[in-house]
């Protein structure tokens, strides 16, 4: 399965592992694969169940002619994703239950991915034993929490019962699957845009890291195929790194999904490192000294006081959330307003009071210079014609200064430094 770029090791600390058996050069394909299933993220609202386009779920909205379940007009007429469940759902006269409110999440789509998970080893037993059955489930930790409650009547007695797979699947099947998918599965995009998500179990081998040195892309008009890549060189015998988590949230946040999620702890060098590898990204300036950084004692640890690099001060965990709730809730609001304008002043206004009392490269900042490189050439006033040699020499810092967070946490040859440098060079051109 592994091919030539990696082999599969395990270890305590990582479990199942890739690592390379031979030197890879950054950009250096590692493998293609098929998802074994895709479809519908869990708590998703109605959706078209072939390109996941949202839909109005009402008895109004369009569903399939087949079954009755979502589908919308354009899909109608040829159905790939949608069609082993479909002809189950025929089979059991299992009907789509029509909801009123067409945004909130709709449970019965949380049965969508997992039966297609379980069509699917039906079809293709071989795959399943080679390389899903293995797949980590964490089923010791998910067994009695609210969420497997609600799996076990939204999902296991639903499709035993009423889509007649009980003399087929066990419920200890049923729930090994959710759990594979919840801990395993990537989000990809639709054509349309629309994010699914798919299990693709060579890319599920390699470990989590926070600064992946793996990156993917999955195309839709291919049957989702995934390409893998390295995104910068790799020597032999190498760890290769995915990640589960956005690479520009902070530890706390990082943490906090990995383990709701994902069911552990990441101790990887960024996750450790109370400076984040040099960047100070969750860190205030210290107002007492006016010289140090407050990082935290122990960033695996949520509830860990935070103290200065230069001085004696130290902050309690709740006061630092506090602190940083006010401002994010803050800079949240300008998001909601509806002049492009009007956002970017506001942005810069923000910058401004912040940059007092936050690190230059802290997250927040790092979020409000993302929001300002789109903004600025594209809004009335400061489209790029209209800019002044100032506003642009102001794109080309705020650019520079994202690059240096990226080349940080996401180094190499990888999306995020290519839209930001994109970005960089329309106001160098111009």
């Amino acid at each position: 399965m592994s091919g030539e770029a990696f082999k599969v090791l395990e270890c305590p600390e990582l479990g199942r592992h890739a690592v390379t058996t031979k030197k890879l050069k950054a950009g250096e394909e590692l493998f293609e694969e098929k998802p074994f299933a895709i479809g519908p993220k869990s708590d998703s609202p109605p959706v078209c169940l072939e390109c996941c386009v949202p839909v109005d779920g009402s008895a109004f909205g369009p569903k399939c002619p087949q079954c009755g379940w979502p589908l919308c007009e354009e899909c109608v007429r040829s159905v790939v994703y949608h069609r082993a469940e479909c002809d189950l759902f025929v089979k059991n006269k299992v009907k789509f239950q029509n909801v009123d409110d067409s945004t909130a999440g709709c449970v019965q789509l949380d049965c969508i991915t997992p039966l297609r998970v379980l069509l699917a080893k039906e079809a293709d037993p071989e795959r399943w034993n080679a390389e899903i059955c293995m797949m980590e489930d964490h089923r010791a930790e998910r067994f009695g929490s609210v969420y497997w409650n609600a799996d076990q009547n939204n999902v296991v007695r639903y499709l035993r019962l009423a889509c007649g797979l009980k003399d087929r699947c066990s419920e200890e099947l049923i729930q090994q699957v959710i759990g594979i998918l919840e801990v395993n599965a990537f989000e990809a995009r639709t054509h349309r845009g629309c994010a699914v998500r798919g299990l693709y179990p060579k890319l599920a081998i390699m470990a989590h890291s926070c600064v992946r040195n793996v990156v993917h892309s999955i195309h839709p008009s291919k049957d989702y195929r995934l390409i893998a890549r390295t995104a910068i060189d790799v020597e032999e015998g190498g760890k290769l790194y995915t990640s589960y988590t956005f690479a520009q949230d902070p530890t706390h946040y990082r943490q906090t999904t990995l383990k709701d999620s994902k069911y552990f702890s990441c101790q990887c060098e960024r996750c450790l490192d109370p400076t984040e590898l040099g960047t100070y990204f969750s860190s205030l300036k210290c107002r007492k000294c006016n010289k140090g950084s407050m990082v935290s004692s122990k960033p695996t640890d949520e509830e860990a006081e935070w103290h200065c690099t230069s001085c004696d001060r130290v902050l309690e965990a709740d006061a630092m959330a506090i602190v940083t709730k006010v401002m994010q809730d803050d800079v949240g609001k300008i998001v909601y307003m509806e002049s492009g304008t009007e956002r970017l002043e506001s942005y810069e206004q923000a910058f401004a009071k912040y940059s007092a009392v936050l690190e230059p490269l802290h997250y927040l900042l790092t979020s409000i210079r993302q929001s300002l490189i789109e903004l600025y050439g594209r809004v009335p006033e400061y489209r790029l014609q209209e800019l002044s040699d100032a506003q642009l020499e102001r794109k080309i810092a705020l650019c520079k200064d994202i690059m240096r967070v990226l080349d940080v946490f996401e180094p190499g040859k990888t999306r995020s430094r290519a839209i930001v440098l994109y970005e960089l060079h329309a106001p160098i051109v111009v």
